[in-house]
């Protein structure tokens, strides 16, 4: 992104450059957490309306994504870039989804992150999505050798929110989201 942030230098005439604000996404730990207007105010010194102006022009260059996530509340994160040869999900989210842990061993595990993958790939696909959208759309065709799709739902839901560009609700039955796509 080197060529992008000597564009936004060169053309913000703002005393914190945009550059500088994209500069607080890249240089993060963990790269699939979107931010607040707060967090960048404290990582640049500035005021609240400059971070919004800021992070909204951003978005306006096609920089950063944005969405709401209350009533007054809003985050902005960069977005993941679809890789074209990498098929629906990409071999990295196949080795990520080895690495979670999840209930049972041999083809029994295998099952179960071929399920994990197919729920990841379903909001993916769907952006936003419940519990219920899950259970009916995923769970029939990826039951995983579960008796009930209450199981496979509490076994899968947490390993599904390790995944990245997953944003989990905060409470149970509210909206999963995909920030990625």
């Amino acid at each position: 992104m080197v060529p992008e942030r000597e564009r936004l230098e060169a053309t913000d005439r703002g005393r914190i450059p945009l550059s500088d604000v994209l500069e607080v996404f890249e240089q993060r730990e963990d790269q699939a957490r979107p931010l607040t207007a707060d967090d960048i105010m404290e990582a640049v010194g500035c005021s609240r309306r400059t971070a919004h102006n800021k992070l909204n022009e951003l978005v306006d260059r096609g920089v950063l994504r944005t969405r709401k996530v209350g009533s007054r509340s809003r985050v902005w994160w960069i977005p993941i870039e679809e890789q074209p040869d990498d098929g629906p999900v990409g071999p990295r989210i196949e080795e990520l989804v080895t690495q979670v842990d999840l209930p049972g061993t041999g083809t029994t595990l295998e099952a179960r992150q071929q399920a994990l993958v197919a729920a990841y790939q379903y909001l993916r696909e769907h952006p936003e999505a419940k519990k219920s959208d899950f259970l009916t759309d995923v769970y029939p065709d990826h039951p995983a050798e579960f008796e009930t799709a209450g199981g496979w739902w509490n076994a899968l839901q947490p390993a599904l929110a390790e995944l990245p560009g997953v944003d989990p609700p905060e409470e149970r039955g509210h909206i999963w989201h995909f920030l990625g796509g």
